[in-house]
């Protein structure tokens, strides 16, 4: 089960999983929308650089969960999110919205966090504990398809992790039940694998299906043979008091929304 955590005296909240949590050296949170400064639809924590939230309110919250982490704002790093597969090593400090076009980011450099936003897509954290390699991939359904998560994993193995140490844990993410598709969709992922059937069940509206984000991303870390995969089960669109969710959004037309930060350090 995971773990609910306010972690520090400026009350970021995240939530953890007890098999990362259980690794020497190894600081990480899942942070959700909680003990931030940000207000309206961004209330409270906003992590996301590229919402139309107050810059500052932003930074702020940057640093309450860099704070939560150990670390210095801007010792916590991410990267610019395009919903591809490339990953990023991160060896130095960049401007705080000012990264890499990349999915994925990597590190094997100690006291520096590295971490995504996320609204829905899946936010995972990996960590090869005895190599000192960490990592953090953002997975909507498109960069799941296109591949960031081996592709995280190569970049990782490059700096030295190997598959049978390496920890993966998926963290809050739009559920099941709560994530409706059309038939295209779901011809999209039949077209590449048959198995692909297993991640989508029927919708009570016509020609529709319920598509497992976290089922497709799970799946697809299973089979690259790390230590452990675990998913915390946690739906951002249905829990609208602990997470921000784009498509709870999208269905109120509300005009922005606000964004987590789920992230990893080498202590």
């Amino acid at each position: 089960m995971p773990t609910m955590l306010t972690p520090d005296t400026l009350g970021a909240e995240s939530v953890t999983a007890p098999q990362l949590a259980a690794l020497p050296g190894i600081r990480h949170g899942f942070f959700t929308r909680r003990g931030g400064v940000s207000a309206g639809v961004y209330a409270s924590l906003n992590c996301g650089v590229g919402s139309g939230d107050s810059l500052p309110l932003v930074l702020n919250n940057r640093a309450r969960v860099a704070s939560a982490l150990g670390v210095r704002r801007e010792r916590l790093v991410s990267p610019y999110q395009v919903h591809g597969a490339v990953v990023a090593v991160a060896t130095e400090l960049w401007e705080t919205g000012k990264g890499p076009e990349a999915d994925g980011i990597v590190t094997k450099e100690r006291g520096l966090a590295v971490g995504v936003g996320t609204a829905d897509c899946a936010p995972i954290l990996f960590a090869d504990a005895e190599a000192g390699v960490i990592g953090a991939a953002h997975a909507g359904w498109g960069g799941a398809f296109r591949g960031v998560l081996e592709a995280t994993l190569d970049r990782m193995l490059d700096l030295g992790a190997r598959k049978a140490r390496i920890v993966a844990a998926i963290g809050p993410t739009i559920a099941q039940e709560s994530y409706e598709v059309g038939p295209e969709f779901v011809q999209r992922f039949l077209s590449v694998d048959l198995n692909n059937a297993r991640y989508f069940r029927p919708s009570v509206k016509e020609e529709h299906a319920m598509f497992d984000l976290p089922g497709y991303v799970a799946g697809r870390l299973d089979r690259l043979g790390l230590r452990s995969v675990t998913a915390l089960g946690l739906d951002t669109y249905a829990d609208e008091d602990r997470f921000f969710s784009f498509r709870r959004t999208t269905h109120r037309g509300e005009k922005d929304y606000g964004r987590m930060i789920s992230a990893i350090v080498l202590a």
